[in-house]
């Protein structure tokens, strides 16, 4: 896709928002360690930190004319990552912590608004027509390689980023039904997508 002057405008102010909400975390996070790579270790775990920096370098590449970053593909599998980070925010996790300062903004940036303006933007400016039915498990590598990636993480130190992923309290059972919960929604949602994608591809022309 060759981006467009507002297309690119968008994509940087997304990407923008991404930088803004992980560095809030970092500075929130390093304000309670003292030490930077501790703080890099915490904030690695969170696949809220990681969708920020994929969105961040994703968008950053459209703003920037990168076309490798502005493929399709790509772009819808952020978007659906980018509403799993929202979605299961508000479900399992909203209100467990009261936040504050930079803990505060990164949560508004990165749980709240991201999740609203990369999917919008997939809407408006990407072309449509060019997702496939194996896409979505294309994109569910992401959050399954996160997956396996935490459950390791979690046998080394026995520290679990989210609760609902906490092996040591819950048990292999409880943690394997909300990660395959989760994963069938996700699927679902990426063929509503490309379900999606193909109508309104018979609605307007695909662009370029």
């Amino acid at each position: 896709m060759a981006p467009s002057r507002s297309a690119r405008l968008a994509a940087a102010l997304i990407a923008l928002c991404a930088a803004l909400g992980v560095a809030a975390g970092f500075t929130a996070v390093f304000g309670r360690t003292g030490s930077v790579p501790a703080t890099a270790w915490i904030m690695v775990a969170y696949f809220t930190n990681l969708t920020g920096l994929v969105v961040a370098v994703v968008f950053g590449g459209i703003a920037l004319r990168r076309p490798g970053l502005s493929r399709p593909w790509l772009v819808a599998g952020t978007a659906l990552a980018s509403l799993l980070v929202g979605v299961v925010q508000r479900l399992l996790l909203y209100g467990l912590r009261e936040l504050r300062g930079g803990d505060l903004v990164g949560d508004i940036l990165l749980h709240q608004a991201l999740p609203v303006l990369v999917p919008l933007f997939w809407l408006a400016f990407v072309p449509k027509g060019r997702l496939s039915a194996r896409d979505p498990l294309l994109f569910a590598a992401y959050p399954l390689a996160y997956l396996a990636y935490t459950l390791m993480r979690g046998a080394f130190d026995a520290r679990y980023p989210y609760p609902f992923l906490d092996v040591g309290k819950l048990g292999w059972g409880p943690v394997a039904a909300y990660a395959g919960a989760i994963a069938a929604a996700f699927l679902a949602v990426g063929w509503a997508m490309v379900a999606l994608d193909r109508f309104l591809a018979r609605r307007r022309p695909a662009a370029g």
